[in-house]
């Protein structure tokens, strides 16, 4: 579902749109998105041009480029290991780069400012499916409590600028996003794309079977990316205040079924062996997203469509990493 931001916005094609971490998941799918919306000049820069940990670097890069919109997409991510092994850098790193360009976005007259937050911000135990008004009303996942610390304190950051001075920043909260860009190393990746990578190294090497973590029964929502990145396009041109909003599909399957899915489109045929002494995470994740539908938007890839599309994109990178 494409949007032209600049319907709601009143942009020229050539408007001054910064998104943080463009070289990631989501933000390389919002830089495509805006692409395809017509707008020629976002603003971009890589972690080894501008390191959004250093304030100092962050004001520069601020008081230089001014932009008028800004989209933060740059945050230190991962599934339940890398949560597990990292969570001093999942708190230090997410925090202090909210921080600096929340910051700086205010201090620079930034007109609009769009933070994506995770639906990892709702209590473990939170009534299904977790609407917004969920927030801060039981205890977080053990496993991603870190993160999810950090990003809640991004929210309330949006919204105490917003009360204090007047800015206008908003924060969505997207469920489980996959898609092209993704991460597949089998150490610190999401669930979608390690169990890609682990079917497709199986069927590469005729193993018997693949382990996978826990039992297999948690549910989850998976959006792909280019549904999120068309949904914060949309929220940025018709959405204001300090109201959170879920960006998801509204359906969710269960991790057994997800591996089903993912063996069919890499076309592995052994067994799957669930490891149950491996933890599985909250129970279900589920996002209510009533408010979003609401105002008009919905989601148009399918899993079965999306996960076949994450899996070429993995086959095409992994011809172009061997080449």
């Amino acid at each position: 579902m494409d949007l032209d931001l600049g319907l709601g916005l009143g942009l020229g094609i050539d408007a001054k749109i910064y998104v943080a971490g463009h070289r990631g998941l989501v933000g390389s799918a919002l830089t495509r998105c805006l692409e395809r919306a017509g707008y020629r000049n976002p603003i971009l820069r890589t972690r080894a041009e501008l390191d959004l940990r250093d304030q100092a670097a962050v004001r520069a890069f601020f008081n230089a480029e001014r932009p008028e919109y800004v989209f933060l997409a740059a945050a230190k991510v991962g599934g339940i290991h890398a949560n597990s092994a990292y969570p001093a850098d999942f708190i230090y790193e997410n925090l202090i780069v909210e921080a600096n360009v929340i910051h700086e976005a205010f201090r620079t007259g930034v007109k609009k400012f769009l933070f994506l937050g995770s639906s990892c911000i709702y209590p473990r135990f939170a009534p299904q499916p977790m609407s917004e008004a969920s927030l801060l009303t039981g205890e977080l996942e053990p496993t991603n409590e870190p993160y999810a610390v950090a990003k809640i304190a991004g929210i309330k950051l949006c919204q105490s600028y917003n009360r204090q001075y007047g800015t206008n920043f908003i924060s969505v909260m997207p469920t489980n996003l996959y898609g092209p860009g993704d991460n597949f190393d089998l150490e610190n990746s999401h669930v979608l794309p390690a169990m890609i990578r682990k079917f497709h190294d199986a069927k590469t090497n005729r193993a018997p079977a693949v382990r996978l973590w826990g039992t297999g029964t948690p549910r989850r929502e998976f959006l792909y990316v280019d549904d999120m990145a068309s949904a914060c396009l949309f929220l940025m041109a018709r959405h204001n205040g300090s109201q959170i909003v879920n960006i998801g599909t509204g359906t969710d399957v269960t991790i057994r079924e997800l591996a089903e899915k993912i063996r069919r489109a890499v076309g592995y045929e052994g067994e799957i062996d669930w490891d149950g002494s491996k933890p599985d995470g909250m129970p279900r994740k589920l996002l209510d997203v009533s408010l979003l539908r609401g105002m008009g938007w919905t989601h148009s890839v399918e899993l079965e469509d999306g996960i076949e599309r994450t899996y070429r994109s993995f086959l095409e990178h992994a011809a172009g990493t061997r080449a």
